[in-house]
Parts: C-alpha cells; structure tokens; sequence
C-alpha cells in the first residue's frame, strides 16, 4: 500500500490495528491496570509490556515478509485470511458491545518486589497463545504486506500504540479504572473496534484486490 493512494498511510494502519487487539478485557490489562491503582513498579511493567510487544511485532512483520517475499499467491492468501478473521474479530466486538462487562483489577495484597511483578507481566504477555496469533501472525502478515520503505513506520505505529495503552492504564489507573468499571464505557469502545476492524479487513480485501 502506498502512502501516497492508500486510504491509511503505513503508520496509521499499524497504530489502528495494534490498538484494536490490544483493547480488550483480559489478564494483562486487569494486571497493568493493578499495577497502576497500587502505584506499584508501574514504569518497569509498562516498559516491559511495551517492549514486549515491539519485538513480537518487529519479529513477526520482519520474518513474515521475508517468507512471503517471493510467494505472492502465500500472500495473497494471508492477506485474505487476515481480512477474515478481521471481519470476525470485528464481529465479535460488536457482539460484546451489546453485552455487559467491565474491567476489575482487583486493589490489595502484600506488596510485590519488581521481580515478581515483572515475571507475572512476562507470564501474561508471553504465555497467552492470542499474542502469537495476534501480534506475530496477523499484524505480522498486515506489515508484510507494506514495501519495505514503510514496513518500518507500521512496525512503528503498532508499537506506538502499544506503548501509548499501556501508559495510559497504568500511569492514567486511577482515572481510568472508575471508567473501565462501567459497562457502557466498554460498550461503546467495542462498537468502535468493530467498525474499526472492518474497515482494515475491508482495505486487506481491497489489498489484494488491486494486486501487491
């Protein structure tokens, strides 16, 4: 996709993807979350989570496009098999827009050295099987698929979203967590990333629609 006629320069693509999988309910947000509301190790566990992140998707962009470098149909497929589970993904987002959920993380304990608070962020980023499919396969094969002048600014707009969630739950924690409790809040966020995530399935499509 070129900058100069594609619908979303590189940069933009890859921050509005990685946000759209990384905004969700689950362990590794409620962990940050609870680091951010105890005021405990929060710039270590951000850190870690960002950098974490980075790498898988500098892994996952890099090795995908020189596996895919002289496979245009292996491509094509991919492309086609990402905007798929996009559009799925993006359903399901709707789905759960229309549900009540909301995020808790729970405030209290013994105080954790960084070295343990560190491990579990490890064991939450590392040991979730969703990273390896979200962050090294599919953004991966999304990155791939830009010329190798701007692969470089989706890696980088794709980590920049990651840095920027992570910071805003667990500098923002106490500001954000009164309104990730309310369900509407998540509501409305989930409505967003579906609409988001068609429209990124519907550019794969038309992607590979207009050829490589």
């Amino acid at each position: 996709m070129n900058v100069s006629t594609g619908f979303l320069p590189a940069f933009v693509q890859g921050l509005v993807l990685s946000l759209g999988l990384i905004v969700a309910i689950g362990a590794q947000n409620a962990f940050v979350l609870r680091q951010g509301l105890r005021r405990e190790h929060v710039v270590p566990v951000v850190l870690f989570c960002a950098v974490a992140d980075a790498l898988l998707i500098t892994a996952g962009v890099l090795g995908m496009a020189q596996a895919l470098g002289d496979r245009p149909l292996l491509a094509q497929a991919l492309a086609l098999g990402g905007a798929l589970f996009l559009a799925h993904y993006g359903w399901q987002a709707l789905r759960r827009a229309r549900q009540v959920n909301h995020l808790q993380a729970a405030d209290g304990g013994a105080p954790m050295a960084l070295g343990a608070a560190l491990a579990q962020a490890a064991a939450f980023t590392l040991l979730n099987p969703h990273v390896y499919l979200d962050t090294v396969l599919l953004v991966g094969s999304i990155g791939a698929q830009q010329p190798d002048r701007l692969q470089g600014w989706f890696v980088a707009g794709a980590s920049t979203a990651s840095l920027a969630w992570f910071t805003a739950l667990g500098v923002g924690a106490r500001w954000l967590a009164p309104v990730f409790a309310r369900p509407r809040a998540w509501q409305v966020l989930d409505g967003l990333i579906g609409l988001t995530m068609w429209v990124l399935a519907a550019l794969l499509v038309r992607h590979v629609w207009t050829g490589f």
